[in-house]
């Protein structure tokens, strides 16, 4: 299958207009002479932790889908610095240039002034990582202090508060895998379990409203 260029666009509502960055994308990969472009569009706040199509654009370029990610600013693509710099290290990982056309940043392999602030952001990603896991620290001493019995969990289902507290900060599934030591696969199973069981606690609130 043949890549394309990923362009990531995203305005906060509904009713905003997403003309102005696509027209500016639109002109840039082609100056650029990228002829295969798929576009990526969002119509929601940057806080939301899910936003489907830069889930759907992820997805595409851990399938070895996409050469390049274009957006036009780089406060358009993360959450927060912290999302933004571990999406920034999984890119590089996967070898996947970040280009953000209006403020020149582009951490191609060609590009040293790219490859700095690459550099630079994923000093922050871990600086931010650091502070997590001091927190977890924190919290677990303090839990001690109170009396909490701690020790080698029971079950996986004992670590889903740590899990679902990372991702409400807007860590991804891999982030909160790296941050707390545990495999993909067990942090994906609890923030389903999680969510599914917030979804059935309201919906029994609902029931109980109606009855």
């Amino acid at each position: 299958m043949k890549a394309w260029t990923a362009v990531y666009v995203r305005v906060s509502t509904a009713e905003q207009r997403v003309d102005s960055q696509e027209l500016e994308l639109h002109r840039y990969c082609g100056q650029r002479g990228w002829e295969d472009v798929k576009f990526y569009t969002d119509r929601i706040s940057g806080a939301s932790c899910s936003r489907p199509e830069l889930d759907s654009m992820m997805k595409d370029v851990r399938a070895g889908n996409v050469t390049r990610v274009v957006c036009y600013k780089l406060d358009r693509l993360g959450r927060s610095l912290t999302h933004l710099a571990l999406m920034l290290d999984e890119l590089n990982r996967l070898k996947v240039p970040l280009i953000a056309s209006s403020q020149g940043i582009d951490t191609s392999d060609d590009n040293p002034a790219g490859r700095l602030q690459l550099g630079v952001l994923m000093a922050v990603a871990e600086f931010e990582r650091g502070i997590i896991r001091e927190r977890v620290k924190a919290g677990v001493t303090a839990a001690k202090a109170r009396g909490v019995k701690l020790g080698r969990p029971p079950k996986l289902k004992a670590r889903a508060p740590a899990v679902m507290a990372l991702k409400n900060q807007g860590l991804g599934i891999r982030a909160i895998s790296r941050t707390l030591g545990m495999p993909v696969s067990s942090v994906h199973s609890l923030v389903e379990w999680s969510e599914r069981g917030f979804e059935a606690m309201k919906q029994s609130k609902a029931e109980m409203v109606e009855a």
